[in-house]
């Protein structure tokens, strides 16, 4: 009866706790909507200078923030398009003198960079000023900074030139120590997504593919860096190989920076450019809250973008930055059939993922092709099952950086009979009908057979895997077979190859899609419809319980770096016997 009790009380302190905190989440939307609305018109009024935060992540699709009158974060976090169309309108509004970009290490990557800096030199023609300061200013954010007229560094701060590096953790020796067996299948000599789990060190093929990659992304920062130092790529090339920018006088020396200023100092050149006196105060507005959330043109003519990003997967969505099969599919059968739809865009921003789900998707966007032009916009990855998806368009765009290709196939077991056996004293045994009625297993190794049929089943799907990109982009089998063998390549590579059309971002695309669809005024509509992180939370707290919620934040705060490493032993684990389309890692840009 005391354990009874003891359940009873403690069940019931966890319904009046999580009932609290569902009323105060309902309260808090109810608020932040309220203030969102009463704000609207104040936000596109205010503001002296623009900021750009590269702390901040940019994803594909704006998201609002309905928890935000509960913290100081942004009521709306802008997509890159958003920024892109707020930068473009920042160009003719009189209240805005000029940016401010605030340097420091960004999560996003190249490709979205890339996107961020040509905005900003657009920008540039309306002859406003671009100021950027930073305290420790990494090459990410220093490449971004090369569009200001003028770029200032902490006197104490750092700057870094040291060229790039890609760590790849091996979990094999950790799998030997645990008597883990791992059964791994894939094609393409380049396909690098198991490697981790096979191997000790990265493979030559492997190491070919990231230096030519490597060299691509560096080879477009070194022609910014050069461009803004008024010097060579050559030169700014060895400064980073000698290690020659240490402290912050060695970047006032060699240009890369303006000057050696404190904020308040970087303050005061801002006063003065907007015309403020001293002491006056300058209003600042992010770009958050700056952001078009959507255009206010009328037109019975449509361009649709539809945004594809993160990692692809069967079903419903689950977590945020997923391109669930069921959901996506849903929204391109819906944008066909809407008339006023003239052609669409796909964004494509995802490493690839689940084989199954790709077909799926891209189904779909063949029948949407029977009745729209469709074209491809890729982001910072468009690879694996992110190029599947791709690959029947009618034209595809990509940035120079953009990380594409990596068309290959895996799968990957892993049996725990030894560990189980030798370690926890567990044993297994099984009776059926018919000789694979347990495959695929955990309990037991495959058989040479067995195995063999997992491989024909990964080589059958990358057959079928080269034979879209054959009709879709119209090269001849021997073509594809050379380029493909699982191995990624940069946007500019990929255009030389055939694998694309054009270089460029979103905005190309969609003048692309407008063109082809021979219309001149229309309207950009986007799907999704943008998402509220309140509604997201409480979707995962429907799928998960709150505890696993907490511990899943607490690790990502505690590993900080590592947690990256952890997720990928986490995903590969749950692909255990399932045909993948999906990148072997992902570039960081730092």
């Amino acid at each position: 009866m005391k354990e009874f009790f003891k359940s009873f009380f403690a069940s019931l302190l966890a319904i009046i706790v999580s009932g609290v905190i569902f009323v105060g989440l309902i309260i808090a939307l109810i608020v932040g909507l309220s203030k969102s609305v009463s704000d609207k018109d104040e936000k596109k009024l205010e503001g002296d200078v623009l900021v750009i935060d590269l702390s901040k992540s940019i994803h594909e699709l704006g998201e609002s923030n309905s928890l935000a009158v509960l913290s100081k974060s942004a009521g709306y976090e802008a997509g890159l398009y958003d920024i892109m169309q707020s930068l473009e309108r920042a160009k003719t509004d009189a209240g805005i003198k000029g940016i401010l970009i605030k340097l420091c290490a960004s999560p996003n990557g190249w490709a979205t960079l890339e996107q961020l800096k040509l905005a900003l030199d657009d920008f540039k023609l309306s002859h406003k000023f671009i100021y950027a300061y930073g305290e420790d200013i990494t090459q990410g954010a220093y490449y971004v900074a090369t569009s200001a007229d003028s770029i200032y560094l902490n006197p104490a701060g750092d700057m870094e030139l040291k060229g790039f590096a890609t760590v790849m953790p091996f979990f094999k020796g950790t799998l030997d120590k645990l008597e883990l067996q791992s059964e791994i299948f894939y094609a393409g000599k380049f396909k690098s997504a198991t490697e981790p789990f096979r191997a000790e060190k990265i493979s030559e093929p492997n190491r070919q593919q990231i230096m030519a990659y490597q060299n691509g992304i560096w080879n477009q920062f070194l022609g910014s860096a050069a461009k803004y130092t008024n010097t060579d790529k050559a030169t700014v090339n060895e400064w980073a190989v000698k290690g020659a920018i240490q402290f912050p006088p060695d970047a006032v020396k060699n240009k890369l920076v303006t000057g050696l200023l404190y904020w308040d100092e970087v303050e005061n050149r801002i006063r003065a450019k907007t015309g403020k006196a001293a002491g006056e105060e300058i209003k600042y507005v992010s770009i958050n809250d700056y952001a078009d959330k959507g255009s206010d043109k009328i037109s019975d003519k449509r361009i649709a973008v539809i945004y594809a990003e993160g990692d692809i997967v069967d079903g419903k969505q689950n977590n945020e930055r997923e391109i669930a099969s069921e959901d996506i599919c849903e929204v391109i059968r819906k944008v066909a059939k809407n008339d006023k739809i003239k052609a669409v865009v796909l964004r494509v921003n995802s490493p690839g993922g689940s084989a199954l789900a790709s077909e799926v998707i891209l189904r779909e966007l063949v029948l949407l092709k029977q009745k729209k032009h469709l074209v491809v916009s890729m982001g910072d990855y468009a690879a694996s099952g992110g190029y599947f998806i791709s690959s029947m368009a009618d034209s595809i765009f990509a940035m120079p950086n953009t990380i594409t290709g990596s068309i290959g196939v895996f799968s990957m077991m892993f049996s725990i009979d030894k560990l189980m056996k030798n370690k926890l004293g567990v044993t297994f045994d099984e009776v059926k009908n018919a000789p694979y009625a347990d495959v695929p297993t955990t309990s037991r190794p495959l058989t040479a057979d067995e195995a063999a049929r997992m491989q024909s089943s990964v080589d059958t799907i990358y057959e079928h895997f080269k034979g879209h990109v054959v009709a879709g982009r119209k090269l001849t089998q021997a073509n594809v077979d050379s380029i493909a063998q699982g191995r990624v390549w940069t946007g500019t590579d990929a255009l030389g190859i055939g694998l694309v059309d054009h270089l460029g971002g979103l905005d190309m695309a969609i003048a692309c899609a407008a063109h082809m669809a021979n219309i001149t005024d229309y309207k950009v509509v986007t799907y999704p419809e943008p998402t509220d992180k309140l509604n997201m939370l409480l979707r995962k707290f429907g799928a998960k319980t709150d505890a696993s919620v907490a511990i899943k934040a607490a690790m990502q705060e505690e590993m900080g770096e590592g947690y990256q490493w952890y997720k990928q032993v986490q995903d590969l684990r749950k692909m255990n016997g399932r045909v993948m389309m999906l990148m072997p890692f992902k570039v960081a840009v730092q």
